[in-house]
């Protein structure tokens, strides 16, 4: 990844708590998120063997279908960071490519709030992103995970199947949770769980939703919600939403970000906010 803007400086507790965003770049999201208007769920009997297995298999082939779907796209993303112990949060405005070969970059746009969170909750998150794409280990599939049906429900005249998810070993990247796919096309609606095992030491759990929404029969991000337990500092709490989807013509040029100018000082000694970051072009 090309995302230079972090210049990890700060020796102190924050440094250490290596906030492990690996795993939640494999779809995050966070309890606390405000969950999406969803019509009452229709409880219905489990469907029988071989529909779950039917279900599973359309699921991952609409993922591959996905997974190409999404190459030479950019989107806008709007990501929100806090740590609500110290009182400290941040929002970087970013666009987001994915090349035709599935690499992601960013272009920072810009970022206010406190440098500290800027540093390490959102830099560390978006360095995981783009550096961890091989999800062959962690994918969400039959190898990887147990599917039990759990129910089913109708949304804008479209049929959600609920499958709860149990990896089959304990590994980075893997979660327990649940997954829900649409009946019609297969593809992903929402994915929620908790990771089975801790990137590091300093983190006790960590927790996720990420949403998806339909745009000409594929499921792109609508919004990422995560929250990370420290030992250290608390909770850190990390949001991301996206809007704007492009296809992009051409393969773009990569666009470097520079190392951010430091912020100026507030009157009570904290960084001052709305400072953008430096970008070359």
């Amino acid at each position: 990844m090309e995302l230079k803007f972090l210049g990890v400086r700060n020796r102190h507790v924050f440094g250490k708590v290596r906030l492990g965003v690996a795993a939640l770049s494999a779809l995050a999201g966070v309890a606390l998120f405000t969950v999406l208007s969803f019509p009452q769920e229709l409880q219905a009997e489990p469907a029988s063997e071989d529909i779950d297995s039917a279900l599973v298999r359309k699921y991952v082939n609409a993922t591959h279908v996905q997974q190409e779907a999404l190459k030479g796209v950019e989107m806008e993303m709007e990501v929100e960071a806090k740590l609500p112990r110290l009182s400290k949060q941040g929002t970087l405005k970013a666009l987001r490519n994915i090349s035709r070969l599935g690499k992601i970059t960013y272009k920072a746009l810009g970022f206010s709030g406190d440098s500290t969170v800027k540093q390490e909750v959102i830099a560390r998150y978006l360095s995981a992103e783009s550096e961890a794409r091989d999800e062959g280990s962690i994918a969400i599939t039959p190898a990887n995970y147990k599917f039990h049906y759990l129910r089913r429900f109708s949304k804008d005249d479209r049929m959600v199947h609920i499958f709860e998810l149990t990896p089959r070993k304990k590994m980075v990247g893997l979660f327990k949770g649940e997954l829900w796919i649409d009946g019609a096309t297969g593809m992903p609606v929402r994915e929620s769980g908790q990771f089975v095992k801790s990137p590091s030491v300093f983190l006790k759990k960590i927790a996720f939703v990420r949403d998806y929404e339909m745009q000409d029969g594929i499921s792109i991000p609508k919004h990422i919600a995560s929250t990370v337990d420290t030992r250290l500092v608390g909770r850190a709490e990390l949001q991301i939403a996206y809007s704007h989807l492009t296809r992009q013509e051409a393969e773009p040029e990569t666009v470097t970000v520079e190392p951010a100018v430091s912020l100026p000082a507030s009157s009570d000694g904290e960084p001052g906010a709305a400072t953008p970051l430096s970008e070359s072009h």
